[in-house]
């Protein structure tokens, strides 16, 4: 496949398969799945390729699709992949065809599964996009797909949901769009050329340190909002609660990550002096977020809510390790956000069998599942474990990775940060006993089992739960050498020497 543009294939390959679907009739809605899941694979054939063929031991970018779109305003078609953007990649490639075989909708599968797929299109556009101008369409392409998921086709409360989302989000993009045309425009001022290219942007910095705090708030506003970090986060509880089971999936598992990757691609790259400057405040609102998010957890009677906002606490772990600025802990973040990926897209799509079940998420309305549904219990187990972080299973590598990585750098932050791995434990070990452990009585003496075709949908990810817990290598090693560049820019641009392996120092 030498010469082919693998990466342009990924984007171009669901937006395509949406335009398929479009143009397919209602009344054929066996036929409108086969063709969105098929698509879905073949992104997911394609990521696997990208994996497979990617040079580890390299930090620069790879498989570059570089071609001009709009030459007056110095704008391109230009993608590239390195180890901070390809194990997101992947995620979004295994967790499209979960979603989408995991849980069907009820109405109008057409527009849902075309939507769906331009939400798989614009998730890789933002991972992979190197021209500022192609990443803002990218971004906003996503908003849209993701409001019509929830207003669509979600529960009682939608409507109210989806205008939640869309409005802080879009107020987020506002910013964003506003620091990005200033970034280019004070750059074409003293360069005399017009680019959206990253790469030169982050290489012919001319602006003030002034000016540089201003245009990162306008990007960190808007992925703030994305994570979300709190105090930005009160969007969260209400979308995951009412989207449906796929879009819940989808949202925790890629969406949110949006956020979390803007801020290694942009925020630490072409702002690496205001990010150091200001790591002690993200630092503290990421600690906040640890350990707001587990104690409202705890206090959740609906299991949906109770999850999303367990992906509070969990998205501020990995805001902890991005702004540690070690390489330990921005690799164990940039971990997190997959094992967070895999460990909660899977609880929301469990959560959603349970609705299908009972139709009921109430806790108080469950007890002895384990009982009558002892295969639907262990798998439950197994994934709440991963989101514990119990050792052996995904989520306690990562966790570990921003432990160790913040106590390197901001020892005490660290140590308030680890209450929340305790916390964690309290609220999902409690649910569980709550839900699965005790005598059934009433409906849940009825409790199906776990279906042959649920857990083929689960299986995948369940061994990729276990196989990052007992054998995180082939992943770490892959970032290792684009998250060690990262580091040692930031370290470079704030005149610190690290130690090996870290971004901390003395200044000279």
């Amino acid at each position: 496949m030498v010469g082919f543009p693998v990466l342009t294939a990924l984007v171009v390959i669901p937006a395509i398969a949406a335009a398929l679907v479009i143009a397919l009739p209602r009344t054929r809605p066996e036929l409108v799945r086969v063709v969105g899941f098929t698509a879905a694979m073949a992104v997911l054939v394609l990521a696997g390729y990208t994996l497979y063929e990617f040079a580890t031991g390299t930090a620069g970018f790879q498989f570059m699709s570089h071609h001009v779109w709009i030459k007056e305003w110095g704008i391109s078609w230009y993608l590239g992949i390195d180890g901070i953007s390809l194990f997101l990649v992947v995620l979004t490639a295994v967790l499209f065809p979960f979603a989408l075989a995991g849980a069907d909708p009820h109405h109008d599968v057409k527009a849902y599964t075309a939507w769906m797929l331009v939400l798989e299109a614009g998730c890789l556009g933002v991972f992979l996009a190197l021209d500022l101008f192609l990443f803002f369409v990218f971004w906003e392409v996503v908003l849209v797909p993701m409001y019509f998921l929830i207003g669509g086709w979600g529960y009682e409360r939608r409507v109210y949901a989806a205008l939640k989302f869309f409005i802080y989000t879009m107020t987020g993009s506002a910013l964003m769009l506003v620091g990005i045309l200033a970034l280019v425009f004070i750059h074409a001022s003293h360069t005399g050329h017009l680019t959206f290219d990253l790469q030169v942007l982050a290489r012919e910095q001319s602006f003030s340190e002034s000016t540089a705090r201003w245009l990162f708030a306008a990007f960190a506003v808007s992925f703030a909002v994305k994570v979300p970090i709190f105090p930005l986060h009160t969007w969260l509880p209400d979308a995951h609660t009412e989207a449906p089971t796929a879009g819940s999936v989808i949202l925790a598992g890629v969406l949110l990550k949006l956020g979390t990757y803007g801020f290694l691609r942009f925020g630490l790259y072409l702002f690496p002096k205001v990010a150091h400057d200001l790591a002690p405040l993200l630092l503290t609102l990421g600690v906040i977020g640890i350990v707001y998010g587990a104690i409202v957890a705890a206090v959740q009677r609906d299991l949906k809510r109770l999850i999303a906002y367990s992906s509070v606490a969990h998205l501020g772990f990995i805001i902890l390790g991005t702004f540690a600025l070690t390489t330990q802990g921005v690799q164990g973040g940039l971990l997190q956000m997959i094992n967070h990926g895999l460990s909660t897209g899977a609880l929301f799509l469990l959560v959603g069998m349970i609705y299908e079940r009972r139709h009921t998420r109430q806790i108080a309305d469950f007890g002895g599942l384990q009982k009558v549904a002892p295969i639907f219990a262990g798998v439950f187990m197994v994934v709440m474990l991963s989101s514990v972080g119990l050792p052996g299973l995904n989520g306690f590598v990562g966790e570990f990775l921003v432990l160790i990585g913040t106590f390197i750098s901001r020892r005490w932050w660290a140590v308030v940060a680890a209450t929340g791995v305790i916390l964690a434990a309290v609220y999902l070990l409690w649910a569980y006993q709550r839900v699965f452990h005790g005598v059934p009585e009433g409906d849940n003496l009825k409790f199906p089992e776990l279906r042959w075709r649920e857990g083929a949908v689960l299986a995948p990810v369940i061994a990729l739960i276990v196989f990052l817990g007992v054998y995180p290598k082939p992943v770490l090693d892959r970032m290792a050498p684009s998250v060690k560049s990262l580091v040692q820019r930031v370290g470079q641009r704030n005149g610190i020497h690290p130690p090996a392996g870290t971004a901390e120092g003395r200044k000279p």
